[in-house]
């Protein structure tokens, strides 16, 4: 089904794969007549370097300052990063910047907070040139499918599901700050990633759909790491049996592999989408080369995947919907022992087999919505499944989003929502609640199969702390129709009777000139940006000072640690625009102590600040500056105080800038890590002028132990990697903590504090 190759491939003529050897070099040079071949050379054959190439803005191969030519971002993201781009100098958008509302479109908490952001929104797209996609209109990446993508160019989000490779476009989702840097006409920062080849073959089968395909490759990929911060770059001669939405369906769950980017060739498929969408202008034609090295690849018959389920909690824990039910005790069994560690080994009672009912699995409820189900050829397909049949009157529910308002419209034309909602499904608009637990969530104890892009835990609106859980499996579309057809119960879409009637698509953009502000190009300085109670200016950060205090004040061993787990998603998006006000969330379904002790902590860096006693602030530092005397002669006027966090790998999924922005504002200097998730959480850290410390081994210090840095200023302004430090309350116990690779412009971000500061001067 699917093959990882232990070496890097060459690619001949985007359909031969010769696997890398001692005398593959003579090998190509045979095959291809040519006598100038290297490995180098066959690397700049991808499609991948071509497009980076032509957005580098540096004179080095390696070390890329990108410029992107659109950005995006939604309403838990803008109303940060362009407060934080306000406040470092900005006085237009260079580029097409687009504000949708997609995230707080339907949850009702706090009072008239998420209007008052949109409004925000739709006064800065008129102040600063910018385009403003009103609630309910598009999910952020439909729009950016329809309306921004284009062939060869580059767009970076405010989200970590920015992909749109299947129309050859490479995107990026990335922290608020990243954005802040192209709003200010500065760059994207990289090393020229790894590229890894992901070659489809085969025609998949009747009932399998995107999300099959993009669980069966996450589940090959995640864990090893396979292609973590890399360009998934998709080839074969499988895709010409894809239809484009089917491939926007894949694309679009590659975040889910930890890569970096993605992107695809095109045919005449794709040429068809952007004439569809009246842009027939931004076609381009992308292939590799005649010669492409790939530093790996994922080989995808796509006749032999299944319909496939991503079991709670993430989704790589991957099974075939047909060996789920096949030995149903004994995988239910191991999913509820993997949950423990999820769930830290809560006192929440978890269970699935409880679910079982007459020896089948059944299911609470069924949702299809987002950037990964909502589309198009999803629906009809559903649709089709559904057709004349009722998902009873039982717990089980069915709900339906839209990607788009275009989309709607062409489903009520066709016929598809009268098929589903005479079948007792809802139809919702254009949302993506339910990805992130603000919408659709089920009752307690409840088990609910999406048609979306995450199942971590929480996801489905669930509170350990409060006592609440409920979990979150990931299918297709197709399947998800199946379940609600048997009314409930677990079913493969291979195991329905259907016709799918793949009804024509056509798209009317009247919906969208009518009712979003193009404002590109025609910036207004005379208009005043709206501002609801809400919204709260990032508070004052300080530069980091010639030795550094950290107490440990989190501690989390779990293989892998969220950015949901970091700081919650679903409740708290409505608190995104007032960072003192999220920050009470940080690490709350995780350690719902860390807030009290960071603010501990953070008091005696207020007293600092403020030139008052600091021992009269946080008492323990008597004993800690004892301690450190032992060894070194230290200013304490110049000795910064402040808290951490160990993780053995933080930073898995969401782009969300406040997983480390919450920590930063809570007195947060530092993470400490085995490695990091992503390079977005890790970048995000950095923006907020935290340090991204690394240890891999044996821990000498626990939760609650004082940790001193002596020097840690010069040691960034030097450009030194490994950094001595001492565990103050284990009698000044050295150890070493590494860096990592920082740029130049990275260090001075640290040493200012913050990207605002940098920015400032």
């Amino acid at each position: 089904m699917i093959k990882l190759y232990d070496k890097g491939v060459y690619l001949l003529n985007g359909a031969e794969i010769i696997e890398d050897h001692v005398n593959v070099l003579s090998e190509l040079k045979s095959k291809t007549g040519t006598q100038n071949i290297s490995k180098e050379d066959a690397k700049e054959g991808t499609m991948a370097y071509e497009i980076l190439h032509n957005h580098n803005t540096s004179s080095s191969k390696d070390k890329l300052k990108i410029k992107f030519d659109k950005l995006t971002s939604h309403d838990i993201t803008f109303v940060g990063i362009v407060q934080t781009a306000r406040a470092s100098g900005l006085e237009k958008f260079p580029v097409p910047y687009v504000l949708t509302n997609c995230h707080n479109s339907l949850c009702a908490v706090g009072g008239t907070i998420n209007e008052d952001d949109h409004m925000f929104g739709l006064s800065c797209a008129k102040k600063y040139g910018g385009v403003y996609v009103p609630p309910h209109q598009a999910v952020i990446h439909q729009y950016a499918r329809e309306m921004l993508a284009a062939g060869g160019s580059m767009i970076l989000g405010s989200d970590s599901h920015t992909r749109y490779g299947a129309l050859g476009t490479m995107a990026m989702g990335e922290g608020g700050p990243e954005i802040v840097k192209q709003l200010l006409s500065r760059t994207y920062d990289i090393n020229m990633p790894e590229v890894v080849a992901v070659y489809l073959t085969g025609t998949p089968r009747k009932g399998v759909g995107p999300q099959d395909v993009a669980l069966a490759i996450i589940g090959a990929v995640f864990a090893n790491g396979y292609v973590n911060n890399k360009v998934m770059e998709f080839v074969g001669d499988g895709i010409k049996n894809l239809s484009v939405d089917f491939r926007i369906g894949i694309d679009v769950m590659t975040t889910e592999t930890t890569c970096l980017s993605s992107i695809w060739e095109t045919d005449t498929q794709v040429k068809d989408f952007y004439e569809i969408h009246n842009r027939p202008k931004d076609y381009k034609e992308l292939k590799p080369k005649a010669v492409a090295y790939y530093d790996g690849m994922v080989y995808v018959d796509l006749s032999q995947i299944k319909p496939m389920i991503a079991m709670p909690f993430h989704p790589s824990n991957v099974y075939s919907i047909d060996d789920l039910n096949a030995n149903l005790y004994d995988i239910l069994d191991e999913v509820e022992k993997k949950a423990l560690v999820s769930l830290d080994n809560n006192k929440v009672k978890y269970s699935l087999k409880d679910k079982v009912r007459n020896g089948r699995l059944y299911v609470d409820q069924g949702t299809i919505a987002g950037c990964a189900g909502g589309g198009f050829e999803n629906i009809c397909d559903a649709a089709d499944i559904l057709n004349g049949k009722y998902i009873g009157a039982d717990e089980f529910s069915l709900s339906v989003y839209p990607a788009s308002q275009p989309v709607f419209m062409e489903l009520v034309k066709n016929g598809s929502i009268a098929k589903l909602m005479e079948t007792g499904a809802t139809i919702r608009t254009a949302f993506c609640g339910p990805c992130f637990g603000a919408g659709d969530v089920p009752a307690n104890n409840g088990f609910s199969i999406r048609h979306t892009t995450r199942n971590f835990p929480n996801r489905e609106g669930s509170k350990i702390t409060n006592g609440q859980i409920a979990s979150v499996a990931l299918m297709d579309a197709r399947s998800i129709a199946a379940t609600a057809a048997n009314k409930g119960y677990l079913t493969s879409a291979e195991d329905v009777d259907v016709n799918f009637t793949k009804p024509k698509y056509f798209f009317d953009s009247k919906i969208y000139d009518n009712r979003v502000y193009n404002g590109v190009g025609k910036a207004d300085p005379s208009v005043e940006i709206k501002f609801g109670p809400g919204i709260v200016d990032w508070p004052a950060m300080t530069a980091l000072s010639e030795d550094l205090i950290l107490k440990v004040v989190s501690e989390i061993h779990d293989p892998v640690t969220t950015t949901d787990e970091l700081i919650p998603s679903g409740e708290t998006s409505s608190y995104r625009s007032n960072p003192l006000g999220l920050a009470e969330f940080t690490l709350s379904r995780k350690d719902p102590a860390y807030v009290g002790r960071a603010k501990e902590v953070q008091k005696a860096e207020k007293a600092r600040i403020a030139g008052e006693d600091i021992i009269a602030a946080n008492g323990e530092l008597k004993e800690v500056y004892d301690q450190i005397a032992t060894k070194f002669k230290i200013d304490e006027k110049v000795t910064q105080i402040g808290s951490t966090i160990y993780a053995v790998k933080p930073g898995d999924g969401s782009a969300r800038e406040q997983a480390a922005s919450c920590q930063k504002v809570l007195g947060g200097f530092a993470n400490i890590a085995k490695e990091y998730a992503t390079k977005r959480y890790r970048s995000n850290l950095i923006n907020w002028g935290m340090l991204p410390f690394l240890y891999d081994g044996e821990l000498p210090f626990a939760n609650g132990d004082y940790i001193f840095v002596k020097d840690i200023k010069k040691a960034v302004a030097d450009k030194v990697s490994e950094i001595k430090a001492y565990v103050v309350n284990k009698g000044m116990k050295e150890f070493t903590l590494r860096l990592g690779e920082l740029t130049d412009d990275e260090r001075e971000i640290i040493l200012k504090g913050c990207l605002i500061n940098y920015y400032r001067g």
